[in-house]
């Protein structure tokens, strides 16, 4: 029994090919995961940090108009 019937037969060089690329597509998204996980552990030690930026860019366009 084959896994996918309604998917026609590929050559052995096709197929590889496209598990390979299966295979670095999800890579990418566990590494692209892991490091947006790192990076919200980074910013998240320093919220008031985060809290002084957003003031700074949310009082931006009021400082542009005056």
């Amino acid at each position: 029994m084959s896994r996918h019937q309604s998917q026609p037969a590929l050559d052995s060089k096709t197929r590889r090919k496209l598990e390979d690329q299966r295979r670095m597509a999800y890579r990418r998204a566990i590494e692209e995961h892991a490091e947006r996980r790192q990076l919200n552990a980074q910013i998240s030690d320093f919220p008031d940090l985060i809290a002084a930026s957003y003031l700074q860019i949310a009082s931006a366009p009021l400082q542009r108009g005056a």
